[in-house]
């Protein structure tokens, strides 16, 4: 009779410990390490001020909250949308998109997600696919909730053509606190759906404009888990 191969060990003490926490808090983006390393070397190094340990501590601790970016796992159906971002629908209706888009003057069906200061902050891609056009434009720092905030405030527009030609386009707008956008792809670079690839500081919203003929599967008032909720279907 064939033995059975022993399975290791679990782990105990301090490896116990360690997977426990790994396993419920949040891995941190590079993109917040700098933030969250200088409140907590102030708060090692004001040990003899209680105030300023308690401030920097607290500080540490929030920017560790805001730049978490959790696992998450995206339906793989094909002819899927998926949220790009965690946050409430504050619109689902049809807009031109931004000309950096190259999507034409017609309006498409468009989703905005706002995501407020408590909410995780990564951008993950809709769709999976190639990067057609990535275009930075400067803008002004209206509420992120506005609708004229998709045209006047500063943005970065990424277009993703999937594998059977369709179109996406999401977009990262800059709110009324952040003044700050992280996009980490490039034109030509290939992305999956439901991958992390930027992240925007501090309150922001993100636009995803689809082709005519979707399915949009969201309404106004919904709240989104990036890369998970499914946002709308292909034509």
């Amino acid at each position: 009779m064939a033995r059975r191969p022993k399975q290791p060990d679990p782990p105990t003490g301090a490896a116990h410990l360690v997977g426990l926490v790994r396993s419920v808090v949040p891995p941190l983006n590079p993109a917040g390490r700098p933030f969250v390393l200088v409140p907590a070397v102030l708060a090692v190094l004001g040990r003899r001020s209680p105030a300023l340990r308690r401030t920097a501590t607290v500080a540490a601790l929030a920017c560790a909250a805001f730049f978490r970016e959790p696992a998450r796992v995206a339906p793989q159906r094909p002819g899927l949308v998926v949220a790009p971002a965690d946050g409430v629908v504050a619109l689902q209706d049809t807009a031109v998109p931004p000309a950096e888009l190259g999507l034409g003057s017609a309006p498409v069906p468009r989703v905005s997600v706002f995501l407020s200061v408590l909410d995780v902050h990564v951008q993950r891609s809709p769709v999976g696919g190639t990067v057609s056009r990535v275009v930075h434009t400067p803008g002004t720092f209206l509420s992120a909730d506005l609708p004229a905030a998709s045209t006047d405030n500063e943005r970065t527009c990424v277009l993703l053509r999937t594998d059977d030609g369709q179109e996406v386009g999401v977009v990262q707008i800059a709110g009324l606190i952040a003044r700050r956008i992280v996009c980490h792809l490039a034109e030509g670079d290939r992305t999956e759906r439901g991958a992390t690839y930027g992240l925007i500081r501090f309150g922001s919203r993100v636009d995803t404009y689809l082709p005519v003929g979707s399915r949009v599967l969201v309404d106004v008032g919904q709240r989104m888990v990036g890369a998970e909720t499914v946002l709308a279907e292909l034509p």
